[in-house]
């Protein structure tokens, strides 16, 4: 993301192709590096593997993520999203919106029916045809492939999207390049990844630490959900030194803890609050 020499980054440890678990020892399976940017802190791997197809990673049948009621558009979907890039944009009905990573396209309704002229594209082939032949969308509108593969005007657009997205993306900083020249001057990205800081992740790192092995459990490179980035706050603020945009402003989510007994879930949600290390970022742009 920043462009620091890869030879100084430091090595975290390994990450298995599938669930670790308590005892990442007894398991099999291939390994990488897991390494961090000593400037920006981005957490990456080394190497990073590559599948043949991309579908072999997100085509699988959206029936198989969620339950049917996910196919149901609730009026609060994306709603406080909606509501701060029409702040951050001043908006005026018919501002155009590109959702990059569209899914089966419940972001793209919103959006529209939020007053935007909305595109989008989904690389997953079964979302993208539930998108149409489920959720509606205009098949003019929603196209299917990877960013780099995309190709849009420049200026094009006043508001794009990367919900959960940038996290799965081989080359992040040349997405968000290809976005800003989509984007128009004083237009706004959003976008959600996860944590490099995330304080749980933190405690299972220095769990198998104690138990004398070189795991770590960030990111998943090899295996659902595939994220092959982390982020840091910084990573976006040496990107926009490059890449000449603005972090206009940044939230820090804490979500749900999954891996841990209840009792913990209250005070560690307070605590990852205050010291803003929750499991993901959310991060506003502004193309300069």
């Amino acid at each position: 993301m920043c462009g620091d020499d890869a030879k100084k980054h430091k090595v975290l440890g390994q990450r298995l192709n599938g669930s670790q678990g308590m005892r990442p020892k007894r398991r099999t399976g291939i390994s990488v590096s897991v390494k961090k940017c000593t400037n920006c802190q981005l957490i990456y791997s080394s190497p990073q593997p590559i599948p043949f197809d991309i579908q072999d990673h997100y085509g699988i049948p959206p029936e198989e993520y969620w339950r049917p009621e996910y196919f149901n558009l609730s009026p609060g979907y994306y709603a406080r999203e909606i509501k701060i890039a029409k702040e951050k944009l001043n908006f005026q009905n018919g501002m155009k919106a590109l959702d990059i990573g569209a899914g089966i396209g419940k972001g793209m309704i919103a959006l529209k029916n939020a007053g935007f002229d909305v595109y989008g594209f989904e690389p997953a082939a079964p979302f993208h045809e539930r998108a149409i032949s489920k959720m509606g969308l205009d098949p003019a509108r929603i196209k299917l492939g990877m960013i780099e593969e995309m190709d849009y005007d420049d200026n094009s657009f006043d508001f794009i999207t990367f919900g959960a997205v940038v996290e799965h993306l081989y080359h992040p900083a040349a997405a968000i390049a290809k976005a800003l020249k989509w984007l128009k001057p004083n237009g706004v990205i959003h976008i959600e990844v996860p944590s490099s800081k995330y304080f749980v992740q933190r405690m299972f790192n220095l769990y198998y630490k104690l138990r004398g092995t070189n795991y770590v459990s960030n990111i998943s490179p090899m295996h659902d959900p595939f994220h092959m980035y982390e982020f840091s706050e910084k990573s976006f603020r040496e990107l926009g030194k490059k890449l000449l945009f603005t972090v206009d402003s940044i939230e820090y989510q804490v979500a749900d803890i999954l891996l841990l007994p209840r009792i913990f879930h209250r005070p560690l949600k307070w605590y990852m609050k205050q010291t803003k290390t929750g499991m993901q970022i959310i991060v506003w742009l502004k193309k300069n």
